[in-house]
C-alpha cells in the first residue's frame, strides 16, 4: 500500500513539473514591470492562490471522475494533452504584464488556471481519488516548478528526451484512468495480460505519432 502511494505521489510530481514548465514563463513576465521590492511579493502570493485554486479545481475533478464515463472521456483528453506535448510547437506566451502587484498577482493566477487545466486532469486522474495525494502532489511539485523552472526548462531544451519521458507518464496515466471505467472493465473482464497490452499500445501509440508529427513539422518548417 505503501509503495503504491509513493508511486502515485512521484508520478503525481512528474506530471506536475512536465506540465508546469511554462509557469515560470508566466511569473516572469506577469511581473516583469513591477519594481524589484515588489516582484518577490507578486511571485509569493501569485504563487499561493494559483496552488490554493489549482488543489480545489483538482479535488473537484477527483469527484467528477467518479461519475460514469468520466474516467473514459478525461482518459481520452488525456491521451490527446500527451500527444500534444510532443507534436505541439510551442509559441510565445501571451501573457500581459501587471504594473501593480495586484494587477500581476490577478495575471499570474489567472494564466496559471487557464494552462492548468491539463494539470488538473491529470493529476486527478493518477489521484485514484485520493485527496491528500493531490494536496502533498501539488505542495511539493509547484515550489521546485517555481523556483527550478528556469533548470527544468533548460534541461528539457538540452535532453528533449525529458518530454518523451513526460509524454510517456502522461499516456500512461491515461491508459490506468480508461481501463478503470467500469464499462472497459466489463469489456476486458479483468483480464491483466490485455490491461498491459492496452496500456502498452496507448503509450507507444502516443509517443510514435507525437515523434511523427514532430519531423513532419520540423520537415514543413525547413521546406
Amino acid at each position: 500500500m505503501e509503495s503504491e502511494f509513493l508511486i502515485a505521489l512521484l508520478t503525481i510530481i512528474a506530471i506536475d513539473i512536465v506540465l508546469g514548465g511554462d509557469n515560470a514563463v508566466v511569473i516572469a513576465l506577469a511581473s516583469r514591470n513591477l519594481p524589484e521590492h515588489q516582484r518577490n511579493k507578486a511571485i509569493l502570493f501569485g504563487t499561493a492562490l494559483a496552488i490554493f485554486v489549482r488543489v480545489i479545481m483538482t479535488i473537484v475533478a477527483v469527484y467528477l471522475l467518479k461519475i460514469p464515463y468520466l474516467l473514459l472521456v478525461g482518459g481520452v483528453l488525456l491521451i490527446y494533452i500527451a500527444y500534444n506535448l510532443l507534436a505541439e510547437d510551442d509559441g510565445e506566451a501571451d501573457i500581459k504584464s501587471g504594473t501593480t502587484l495586484a494587477a500581476a498577482v490577478k495575471t499570474i493566477v489567472v494564466a496559471d488556471v487557464v494552462m492548468g487545466l491539463d494539470n488538473v486532469l491529470a493529476i486527478a486522474g493518477a489521484a485514484h481519488g485520493n485527496i491528500l495525494l493531490v494536496v502533498i502532489g501539488l505542495l511539493v511539485s509547484v515550489p521546485i516548478i517555481i523556483w527550478g523552472s528556469k533548470l527544468i526548462l533548460h534541461f528539457m531544451e538540452r535532453f528533449p528526451s525529458i518530454v518523451y519521458i513526460g509524454s510517456g507518464i502522461l499516456a500512461y496515466t491515461a491508459a490506468k484512468m480508461i481501463l478503470e471505467e467500469a464499462i472497459i472493465q466489463q469489456w476486458i473482464g479483468h483480464n491483466a495480460m490485455l490491461e498491459i497490452l492496452i496500456s502498452v499500445v496507448i503509450v507507444v501509440g502516443v509517443l510514435v505519432l507525437g515523434w511523427l508529427s514532430k519531423r513532419v513539422k520540423a520537415g514543413a518548417n525547413v521546406n
